[in-house]
């Protein structure tokens, strides 16, 4: 049997999928990058699970997480996306989305990509943690303390330190992973095989 992540609730077959084949996978696209920012603000202070349970709704209430279309929704589009169970329901958290979706644009047109701006935090490496048991995992860093600090100086909301470190080990500039779990050593070699 596989060695997992100790977080994990190996009960659920589709939170094993997540972990087993995205979760701490290097991403280079801005599309992904914006898809996970949309469900990680939307997740504070409640479980990953959660939103993974909904992310279907939110890929079809947020037109498949392109930005451009996300960034032009208007207050009727919010009283739309109020009315939808398939997604959290919480008016700050949608107009948080569109609002993050604008800057995520001014981003794109000051750095040519929003990946070419956060991996320069991690210059462009994934930074790989040593994690022997759940004790050793963090809630922030001071990566995820200056992101936080430039995004919400950016404009960007629902994004604190957190919630950006839950970010940066779901898109793989961070390897959390555990030592032994099987993925560790995948995750490092797909990042390997980028070129940078």
């Amino acid at each position: 049997m596989c060695k997992r992540c100790p977080w994990l609730d190996t009960t659920k077959p589709d939170y094993v999928a997540y972990h087993d084949n995205e979760w701490g996978v290097p991403v280079y696209d801005d599309k992904t990058m914006f898809e996970f920012l949309v469900l990680e603000s939307a997740q504070a202070g409640l479980s990953w699970y959660t939103i993974l349970k909904k992310r279907e709704g939110y890929r079809r209430l947020f037109a498949d997480f392109d930005v451009i279309k996300v960034s032009k929704f208007t207050p009727e589009d919010v009283e739309r996306l109020m009315e939808d169970g398939s997604i959290i329901r919480n008016r700050l958290k949608i107009e948080a989305a569109i609002n993050n979706a604008k800057c995520f644009i001014e981003i794109q047109k000051e750095f040519e990509s929003f990946c070419n701006f956060i991996w320069e935090y991690v210059d462009n490496r994934p930074i790989v943690n040593s994690i022997n048991d759940i004790s050793d995992y963090v809630a922030t860093s001071p990566i995820s303390d200056k992101l936080a600090k430039d995004m919400k100086k950016r404009g960007f909301k629902f994004l604190g330190s957190t919630t950006l470190y839950s970010h940066l080990q779901a898109t793989g500039l961070i390897n959390d992973h555990l030592n032994n779990c099987f993925r560790k050593q995948q995750v490092i070699q797909l990042a390997n095989e980028y070129p940078h």
